[in-house]
């Protein structure tokens, strides 16, 4: 059977530490993306994943470990070890399972970068349609009409409900709350699985709203001329519909709050359909 401290490099006696320092050190090296898609090196990321997944558990070590003591002791059967058709029917069975191994590990990297495709997309979504709006200050809910302010509104209120499920999603699945590891003087401390902190990921959205919110505002006041004449139009008709009695900065306001839940919930529609045409 293949000895996973052998793959990963490390001592049988070694820590959870170690082995998570030996991972990431040779998934560096052999991961498919720096090798341009190589399959040989797909293949050994997948042994490599599969080492560490197995090791860094407790009863799968065990269970791991108990499989090589008892491969140490075996005694081949009288014959079977110089018998080639036995020998080819293990190897087969073996490349077998092998296969279905690093195919289920390639599909789970494949979900999870697809996973962070998505968190990159709705947080960017939300920054530059901040940004936009911010610079631009598009008039659109001023300038329609009845039918045209209720599928605003519709869109809205999807897209608040679909911002905050995502933000949600994401949170859930790449943070951790500091409380929840637990330390003890008689085992060694457990990493969290996640890689950021809730706090970090939380200042991280707020940061890069208020950033993205910022500069819109100062490149919009420093070019306000020539969006001036950008949305000339829409204010002209906003102005002639009656909607005259809110002031700029209400309307501002309502603005930054009204469009980038729209933005963020058609970029990511257009992006799942992309995906999945890409995937079909």
């Amino acid at each position: 059977m293949t000895d996973y401290y052998h793959v990963l490099g490390v001592k049988r006696s070694a820590t959870a530490t170690e082995i998570k320092s030996a991972y990431r050190k040779l998934a560096r090296k052999h991961h498919p993306d720096v090798n341009r898609g190589s399959e040989k090196a797909a293949r050994e990321f997948a042994l490599l994943s599969l080492a560490y997944h197995t090791l860094i558990d407790p009863q799968e070590r065990a269970f791991h470990d108990q499989q090589l003591d008892e491969s140490t002791r075996e005694t081949p059967f009288l014959g079977l070890d110089n018998n080639p058709h036995a020998k080819r029917a293990g190897n087969i069975a073996a490349q077998a399972r092998w296969d279905r191994v690093v195919n289920q590990i390639l599909e789970n990297d494949r979900r999870e970068n697809m996973e962070r495709q998505r968190a990159v997309f709705t947080t960017v979504a939300l920054f530059l349609s901040t940004f936009f709006v911010a610079m631009i200050k598009p008039p659109l809910w001023q300038s329609f009409g009845l039918a045209g302010k209720a599928i605003l509104a519709t869109l809205f209120m999807i897209g608040v409900w679909h911002l905050v499920r995502r933000l949600r999603e994401y949170i859930t699945h790449y943070t951790y709350k500091p409380d929840d590891i637990n330390y003890s003087i008689t085992r060694e401390e457990r990493e969290p699985d996640q890689p950021f902190t809730r706090f970090s990921a939380y200042a991280f959205i707020l940061g890069g709203y208020m950033v993205s919110l910022g500069v819109g505002l100062f490149i919009g006041w420093r070019a306000q001329d020539f969006f001036a004449d950008l949305t000339l139009l829409f204010r002209h008709h906003a102005t002639a519909s009656g909607i005259g009695s809110f002031s700029p900065t209400a309307l501002v306001v309502s603005d930054l709050l009204f469009y980038p839940p729209i933005a963020v919930l058609i970029i990511d529609t257009l992006h799942a359909i992309a995906s999945r045409i890409d995937t079909g």
